[in-house]
């Protein structure tokens, strides 16, 4: 009679495990069951008899060569009989397998410190490069709608310089004011020790015109706007508003950064001129309350000693701090890829690389300055 379905027998006395059936992944589970309830003694050399096989697959090959595995974790000698060429093929085809998932070694989970840092050499390498390019994309684009300005979206333009500039005064205001009381206040009483309390004019005037007037407003407006813009583009990114707008043959880079870089780079100077009136006001304050220098004395000095050179020149930066904040937080919009954490994430590294490269490109050019004697 002809046994359709898998099955094994087990005959002690003779130590043969007969394979009997059709061995196929249909009829496994059964086999599976006996071959875990088989108990052999490691004194005893099986015998593994393929002589009862109707049918014989690969998934039969797996689960009889993980029988012939637990013979030699149990050290329990075996030897294969009635077997054909196909079925020994397929035995040993999954035994190399097994034994290359077994030999492979696992890779270690922190790679040594070399190796990470030629990774991560490589990898912010790669975002220079990338982040290089999109600049010189974006100052081409914003060339050709100069030359074109029909095709600047002016409405955007307003609504850019509204967000970026108009709304950003009152923060910008009331920080560049507690800033110059601060100054004078840390510089008041070095200068009472000495008796030169009308120099604080000279120093609130150099450090907030020259300094931190354009630098402090740059850093917030990073923090404040440049993060926006990359929140706004990310969002938009991952609703594929952006796919959308490429997909219509237009330029995203005309459509979303050129109006922002312009807006930022109208709005940026007028707030660092509103930081600069604080904060030298703040000083002013600080110093009357302070100092007992009054206000008609305070500004007299402050015409005298203050050239218009010191202004200028804290001016000359601002444009600069503009692209690098409007590029960045852009750029890093653009780099979101699907998921709110990553808006979230590209948003800190946003406000970050602005400040970082805000604070490197105001040394640069305090040390070009410094050649030129100005």
């Amino acid at each position: 009679m002809a046994i359709e379905l898998a099955t094994i027998q087990y005959d002690p006395s003779t130590a043969t495990v007969l394979c009997v059936g059709h061995w196929r992944v249909q009829h496994l589970a059964m086999v599976e069951a006996e071959m875990k309830r088989l108990m052999l003694s490691p004194q005893t050399t099986i015998t593994l008899s393929g002589a009862g096989l109707k049918s014989f697959d690969t998934s039969a090959a797996w689960l009889l060569q993980s029988l012939l595995s637990r013979f030699e974790s149990q050290q329990i000698a075996y030897e294969l009989t009635h077997f054909n060429d196909e079925q020994r093929s397929l035995l040993s085809l999954t035994a190399s397998r097994i034994l290359e998932k077994t030999i492979q070694l696992p890779k270690p989970e922190v790679p040594p410190r070399l190796e990470r840092l030629g990774r991560r050499t490589v990898s912010q390498t790669k975002h220079c490069i990338q982040f290089f390019a999109f600049f010189g994309e974006v100052i081409v684009m914003s060339l050709s709608s100069l030359a074109k300005p029909k095709r600047l979206r002016w409405k955007a333009l307003g609504h850019a310089i509204e967000h970026t500039g108009f709304r950003a005064i009152p923060i910008i205001s009331l920080l560049s004011f507690l800033i110059g009381i601060v100054l004078v206040y840390q510089m008041g009483h070095q200068l009472t020790q000495y008796g030169a309390n009308i120099f604080a004019v000279d120093l609130i005037g150099l450090a907030v015109l020259r300094e931190f007037g354009p630098l402090l407003t740059a850093i917030i407006v990073a923090g404040r706007t440049g993060s926006s813009f990359t929140a706004q583009i990310g969002t938009m990114k991952i609703n594929e508003e952006v796919d959308a707008i490429n997909t219509l043959g237009l330029s995203s880079t005309e459509l979303l950064l050129i109006p922002r870089m312009f807006g930022l780079l109208v709005a940026l100077p007028l707030l660092t001129v509103l930081a600069d009136i604080f904060g030298v006001f703040g000083g002013m304050v600080m110093a009357n309350t302070m100092l007992g220098i009054s206000f008609h004395g305070f500004l007299e000095r402050f015409q005298e000693v203050i050239p218009l050179k010191t202004y200028i020149l804290g001016m000359i930066k601002v444009p600069f701090f503009a692209m690098l904040i409007a590029t960045i937080g852009c750029y890093q919009g653009l780099q979101v890829t699907g998921s709110a954490e990553s808006v979230g994430q590209r948003t800190t590294i946003s406000v970050v690389q602005c400040i970082f490269m805000i604070i490197v490109t105001d040394a640069v050019f305090s040390v070009i300055f410094s050649w030129y004697g100005l």
